[in-house]
């Protein structure tokens, strides 16, 4: 299972193989994910899984699952 940083072990347990290290990486920041700009969460500004253009209310994972169990059936 990956991890949400980016910190993901490969199936032998080791590290993945890093490459040349980009402008991000050198400056003491986590690599950023390849594709369109993500939107920011409306509750914690956090980046999410959707594009910017996605319509509607975009959440992180996080505020996502929240979301679930607040507005799930108790019965």
């Amino acid at each position: 299972m990956s991890d949400y940083c980016g910190t993901e072990t490969t199936t032998t347990g080791a590290a993945p193989a890093s490459g040349p290290a980009s402008a991000t990486e050198t400056a003491g920041q986590a690599p950023v994910a390849a594709g369109p700009p993500f939107a920011a969460c409306v509750l914690c500004q956090e980046p999410t899984e959707y594009p910017e253009s996605h319509k509607g209310i975009t959440l992180c994972p996080v505020c996502e699952w929240r979301e679930a169990e607040r507005t799930a059936c108790s019965g």
